[in-house]
Parts: structure tokens; C-alpha cells; sequence
């Protein structure tokens, strides 16, 4: 049988990818096995092209349920890529031997190459300790990077064995194992050639076992996916600011700019590259540095390096010789190359520009007979047609054909979260009666991998962005003000058409909710769409339609099973049967029947266990509906919250009743006969209550006022705005009552 030779490698490591190299010169292996997704391997020569990395396999999944996404990025100091194009010129046969992407056992990992590393944190920890380091990045460089290469693959084996012996396997793990095993078994059973497999050195030990241990020798199928599921693999352009573990990449090597320097030019041109990018970084950003603190910065690097035990300076080394020769000020938390995760808030200014340095800008770019999901070229397609290709400032008149047509596609581009398309302002909800948007459009390098990787929503942008829109309403769950938000967005993207998926989402989300405010709130928008929205086109709309029904019958059951609780009137459960009686007068025959809603709102505005604002509210819409008005609420704290409802939700009927009848003159009373301490506690209410009319419709209330009373006093100026803050007036004139009680308790005057 062929000599099996299994290196296991860190991902993205310039150190593993010098000796991946060595290995297949020294070698010339007949097979050279890969960690990466075998359903690839028929299209290996996608990756021969002419590109420019980074660059990743990206994968998806999409099912009725959801979708899932993941990445396998490839850089130019990738073990795995050396080994592709290596091994391919050096006549090896080259496979993949890894599952899918979309396969169960990666299930929870977005990152192909950032499953093992979070594992290994007893090990790196106490090995951290044991060789005075900080984290486990400066370890890596400690042991490997910035080592001599001498003895590098044994060092590798060792390490990898102790975190894996350490570590904690999962079924994943073990099914992942089981799997590239019968590739290597196969492999080996051709018994042409030395055969070589490069995987993550989590995985080395086991497979070296499993590799000879009896087996199958027959090369192994792609499992099938999921019945009914959509599948894709496809190469897209990355980014070093994805790669960088500062940015959250589990797997990344910090610093992806540093370690390309690595790779291209040794150690000792890498770190004075990294002084360089950052002092020009730094004086880009107007920061002050000077000769004199580069030359104090390598001063301290080759101080550091030599105390540290290194040969050639590492990162870390340069990083924290330029951070003291560079930053006088207190530091209010550790640098964030002392341990590993993303650079959090109130980091300083000078570290930020730093990490931002040493993480690069190079973009990767893909070959153009690179094939690309279906989506990419429906985008470019309505790019070109609608001429919203480039950069350019755009005002579109929704009321204009053409400019409704780009609207909804700049509004799908936004749904995708696809990069360069900017509105700054235009409608916001769904009554809005703005019929003019401005948008910002811009060349972004990040847009063709964003379009790539939405190709698994849709084959056409708007069926991807319909594909979105239900993944986003089962996701807000109950959560309304997010599910109206959505609706209009469906609005916006000329999507407004109801799914079974949809109806069953909306119906669930609408019925989960305890909020009336939040119901309340999406009657209101879907109302309006359904009403009169010709301009998104959505009028008449099934999706608009179902919501109505089921709001309206919601919101009912929510207001007479509400209960009273402290604090003032809420404008949004106002605002909730403002809109049932709205739904009732533009479109009665999606709700309960008239005398059903008007026999509720009358039990509601009876009910004194429910809060104030609302039996107001509640007595209003069973007024509008022919009902008469029920009792005043007449204490001093809930007089103003019940007229808020009252007025908000019946303010024609108010405005349209005169004389003694009237709502005014029944305040009127309650009012008179308040004590003037209890004027002074239901005033600050009331103010709020009758501010809800305008100032023209104030001043008819107040010349009906005047008219009950007949003081000849134009109603006009009772609501002229005075200088003085009518609550203070209010105050004095308590504190002035006050002290003449006092004075007539204890004789102290005449009763005048």
C-alpha cells in the first residue's frame, strides 16, 4: 500500500504554507487530499482560473425553513491553496475530501476553517503560561511563524496532538472524520504514489487512525442533500477585513496584511513593512509621527524580541514597540492583541489605526469566466436597464412609472443587504404621502460577493428579496413593530402579495402579541397600504387584506381584556382604537360586524377596572358608532387621560356637538366643581388631552365655551399663548388658597 503523510496545518498560516510547499517538492505525492468540500471537486479548474485572492467557496442551503450559508476562504498564504496549486502542478491528482458545506455536521459553523479553534482553550491557555505569552495568536507566532523552520512538521505534530487529546470531539467531528477517512483509504488503495492530506490539525490524529483501520477502499459518494432543499457552491471575491480575526473571524489570523508580508517577503522586510504601513496610516489620519518615534519604536522591537527569545521580530514584538515609542496616554483597556476578539468601544484612537493597518484592504477579484449564481446577472441586468449602474445622486418621483420601477429595485438591493445603494430620505410608513425619494448610489467593491452570496435567496432580484421579506417576518416572531416595518418594506420592494408561508407567519406574530399598541400600530399600516397606496402599488393587496382582519379582531380581544396599571394615558392603545374605527369606515367588510365592535367598545368604556385613556378611547368609538358617550370620568387623575382617548378617537363628534349636550360643557362642570388642588393635579392631563387639537380647532372649543357661559369674552383669547406658564398660574393660585385657609384658621385677617 501507498505511504500515507498526513500534515496537519492552521489555517491561513504562512509557516504551514512554506511547509505544505516543501512537502509536495520533497514528496511528489500521486495524491494530494484537502480539507474542503468534496461536492467541489467537480469543478476544480473554477479555481485554476486567474484570480486574485482572497478568495472563498461559498455554499448555501435553502430550505422552506430557512437557509444556511458558509464560507471557505482561500488567501495566498492558505495551506489548502498551496496544496491545490501545488499539487496540481506537480501532476498529483488533487480532491477535496471534506462534506459539504451544507451537510448537518456544519450546521452551526458559518467558516468551514473556524471549527476547531475554539476548542483549544485549556491547552493554548496552559501552554500560553508555560511560555509567557498572551494569547494563543502570539503563541502560534512564538512556536511557528517567526520560529526556525527547523523541526517545524514534529513542533506541528506535537501541538496539534496535545490540543486534540484535550480537546472536546463532537458527532460533527466524528462524522466529518469517518467521512475523509474513506477518501484516504481510497486514495491509498490505488497504491500509485505516496499520498498527502493537508487538513486543520484538529483533525490530523484522528485521521492518521481512522486511515488504517479497516474499511471501505472505495472512493466515496456526496451524500445527498436534503429533499426538497436548493444547493449551490459558488467562488466569490473576499476581503483581508473578513479574514481578520479583529473583525471576528474565528479562524483568521490576526493581522491578514502582516502575514501576507510574511509570506511574500520572511520575517525581518514584514516587520519594517508593518512600521511603515502604520506611521503612513497614522499620517494619513493627521496623527503626528515623528523619525525620532520610529526610531524609538525599532529600538523597543528588537528589545522586545531579543527579551522574548525571537530570533526576527514578531507582530507582536513590532505592535508593542510602536504602541510605547507611540501612545503617551493612559490606555483604559488592555491592547487588543494581548488576548483575541474584536476591537471593542473606547479603544484608542492610535490602536484602532493601527490593528486597521496591519488588517490591509486588498479585495480579491474573480476571474471573468468564473460561473456565477443566476442573481448576479438579473442585478447587473436592472442595473444597466434602469441606469442605476456607477455613482450618482438620484431623485425619483414615485408618482412616475420608470422612477416607481427603480424605486422598488434600489429598495430590493437594500432588502439584500447588498453595498452602494444609500436612500437618504423618502417614505416611512405606510401613510406617508411623500411621493419623492433621494438616493445616494456608489461603487462598492464588496457588491458582486454580496450578490453571489444572496443567489441562494433567488434566481431574480425580486424573488429574493420576497425570499428575504418571509425569512425576516418569521424571524421578528412576535415582535409587531418589526412585522410592520415589514409589511411596508413589502410595500417599498413592489412585494406586497401574500404567501401561504407569509399568511401563516403574520397571522402567528399578530396573534402572540400582548401589545395593543403594536397591533394597533400594524392595523394602521396596513390600512393605509391596502387603502390608498397606488403609488407602491399595493392597494387591494391579499398580504394587506389578512393583516386588517386579523389586527382588527385582535386588537378587540387585547382592549377588553386590559387592565388598568400606573402612569399616564398611552397614545399608542388610543392610537390602536383610533385605527379599528378607521378599518370600520374605509373598510367594513374585513372586520367584525358593526354592532359586535360597537357592543365591545361600549363594555371596555363601562369596564372601571380598565385604564382611563382607554374606557376614553373606548367611549369614543362606540360614539362614532352610535352609541351615546358614557359617564365623564370625573376624578382629578384620569379626567384628562379619558378625554385623550375620547378626543383622539372621536374628535368630529366632539368639534360637531354644541350647547349643553356638548362634551365641553360637560367638562365644564366636572371641572367647576374641582377643589383648586385638584384642578392643580388634573391640569398637567387635561393640557396634554386638549393639545391633541390644533389651534384653530382649540379656539372653536373655546368659543363654544364662552357661549355656555355667555361672558361676551372672544373664545380666540382663551388660547392666545401668554408669557406665563399657565401650570404656574394654577400653582399660585393653590399656594394663594392655601394661605388664606391658613390665615382664616388662625384669625390673622379679614375673610376677604
Amino acid at each position: 500500500m501507498a505511504p500515507l503523510h498526513v500534515v496537519g496545518v492552521r489555517h491561513h498560516s504562512p509557516a504551514c504554507a512554506r511547509l505544505v510547499s516543501e512537502t509536495i517538492a520533497a514528496l511528489r505525492p500521486a495524491h494530494v487530499l484537502i480539507e474542503g468540500p468534496a461536492d467541489f471537486n467537480g469543478r476544480l479548474d473554477e479555481l485554476a482560473l486567474d484570480h486574485t485572492l482572497p478568495i472563498a467557496i461559498y455554499s448555501y442551503l435553502g430550505e422552506k425553513e430557512g437557509s444556511h450559508r458558509s464560507w471557505s476562504p482561500l488567501c495566498d498564504y492558505s495551506p489548502e491553496w498551496i496544496a491545490l496549486t501545488e499539487g496540481r502542478a506537480s501532476g498529483a491528482a488533487v480532491k477535496f475530501i471534506d462534506l459539504p458545506a451544507w451537510h448537518g455536521a456544519f450546521a452551526q459553523i458559518e467558516n468551514r476553517y473556524s471549527d476547531a479553534e475554539r476548542r483549544y482553550t485549556e491547552a493554548t491557555d496552559r501552554l500560553c503560561r508555560e511560555f509567557a505569552v498572551d494569547n494563543p495568536d502570539a503563541l502560534w507566532d512564538h512556536l511557528v511563524e517567526v520560529a526556525e523552520s527547523d523541526g517545524l512538521a514534529e513542533r506541528l505534530d506535537h501541538y496539534f496532538a496535545l490540543v486534540r487529546g484535550e480537546a472536546e470531539t463532537t458527532e460533527n467531528d466524528t462524522e466529518r472524520e469517518d467521512y475523509m477517512a474513506q477518501w484516504i483509504r481510497a486514495a491509498l488503495a490505488e497504491d500509485d504514489g505516496p499520498v498527502l492530506v493537508i487538513c486543520g490539525g484538529f483533525h490530523a490524529p484522528a485521521l492518521r487512525r481512522l486511515a488504517a483501520a479497516a474499511g471501505s477502499a472505495a472512493w466515496p459518494e456526496i451524500p445527498a442533500a436534503p429533499e426538497g432543499a436548493d444547493i449551490g457552491s459558488f467562488l466569490v471575491p473576499y476581503s483581508f477585513k473578513r479574514l481578520d480575526a479583529f473583525a471576528g473571524y474565528q479562524s483568521g489570523m490576526p493581522s491578514p496584511e502582516y502575514y501576507q508580508r510574511l509570506w511574500d517577503d520572511g520575517a525581518e522586510r514584514a516587520a519594517a513593512a508593518l512600521v511603515e504601513l502604520v506611521a503612513a496610516r497614522l499620517r494619513r489620519r493627521k496623527q503626528v509621527v515623528s523619525t525620532a518615534d520610529l526610531i524609538g519604536a525599532k529600538s523597543l522591537t528588537e528589545g522586545l524580541a531579543r527579551l522574548r527569545g525571537h530570533g526576527r521580530p514578531g507582530r507582536t514584538d513590532v505592535l508593542d514597540g510602536l504602541a510605547s515609542a507611540l501612545i503617551n496616554d493612559d490606555l483604559p483597556q488592555p491592547l487588543p492583541w494581548t488576548r483575541r476578539g474584536t476591537l471593542t468601544r473606547g479603544t484608542h484612537p492610535v490602536v484602532v489605526e493601527m490593528t486597521a493597518a496591519l488588517a490591509g484592504e486588498r479585495t480579491g477579484r474573480l476571474h471573468p469566466d468564473t460561473p456565477a449564481p443566476p442573481l448576479v446577472a438579473s442585478v447587473q441586468d436592472i442595473l444597466e436597464q434602469l441606469d442605476l449602474d456607477g455613482e450618482n445622486r438620484l431623485t425619483l418621483h414615485l408618482s412616475d412609472a420608470r422612477d416607481l420601477e427603480r424605486s422598488r429595485a434600489l429598495h430590493c438591493l437594500r432588502l439584500l443587504d447588498i453595498p452602494g445603494f444609500k436612500r437618504d430620505s423618502g417614505p416611512t410608513a405606510g401613510s406617508d404621502v411623500i411621493a419623492e425619494e433621494q438616493w445616494e448610489l456608489r461603487v462598492d467593491t464588496n457588491r458582486l460577493p454580496a450578490v453571489i452570496e444572496a443567489g441562494v435567496y433567488g434566481a431574480n432580484l425580486g424573488d429574493a428579496a420576497q425570499t428575504v421579506l418571509e425569512q425576516r417576518v418569521s424571524d421578528a416572531g412576535g415582535d409587531l413593530n418589526a412585522q410592520a416595518g415589514l409589511l411596508f418594506s413589502a410595500a417599498l420592494c413592489g412585494r406586497a402579495r401574500l404567501t401561504d408561508r407569509l399568511a401563516r407567519e403574520i397571522a402567528f406574530a399578530i396573534g402572540e402579541c400582548d401589545d395593543l399598541a403594536a397591533v394597533g400600530r400594524t392595523l394602521a399600516v396596513a390600512l393605509a397600504l391596502f387603502r390608498h397606496d397606488d403609488l407602491f402599488g399595493s392597494a387591494g393587496s391579499d398580504l394587506y387584506a389578512t393583516v386588517i382582519e386579523t389586527c382588527a379582531e385582535h386588537a378587540l380581544w387585547l382592549a377588553e381584556s386590559l387592565r388598568a396599571g400606573p402612569g399616564p394615558a398611552e397614545p399608542g392603545r388610543i392610537n390602536a382604537l383610533a385605527a379599528l374605527r378607521d378599518t370600520l369606515r374605509f373598510t367594513p367588510t374585513l372586520v367584525p360586524p358593526r354592532e359586535g365592535i360597537a357592543a365591545t367598545a361600549s363594555r371596555v368604556a363601562a369596564d372601571p377596572a380598565a385604564p382611563p385613556d382607554l374606557r376614553g378611547a373606548a367611549a369614543g368609538l362606540a360614539w362614532t358608532l352610535g352609541r351615546p358617550v358614557a359617564a365623564i370620568e370625573a376624578g382629578p387623575d384620569r379626567l384628562g387621560d379619558w378625554l385623550a382617548g375620547l378626543f383622539v378617537v372621536a374628535r368630529e363628534e366632539v368639534l360637531a356637538e354644541e350647547g349643553e349636550a356638548s362634551v365641553v360643557n360637560a367638562v365644564d362642570g366636572v371641572v367647576g366643581e374641582m377643589t383648586a388642588t385638584e384642578f392643580l393635579e388634573a391640569l398637567p392631563a387635561l393640557r396634554q388631552a386638549f393639545g391633541f387639537f390644533p389651534p384653530r380647532e382649540r379656539a372653536l372649543l373655546a368659543e363654544q365655551l364662552t357661549a355656555l357661559r355667555e361672558t361676551g369674552t372672544e373664545g380666540r383669547d382663551l388660547v392666545r399663548r401668554t408669557e406665563v406658564d399657565p401650570v404656574m398660574v394654577a400653582s399660585a393660585m393653590e399656594l394663594e388658597a392655601r394661605v388664606d385657609a391658613v390665615m382664616e384658621r388662625e384669625h390673622l385677617g379679614d375673610k376677604r
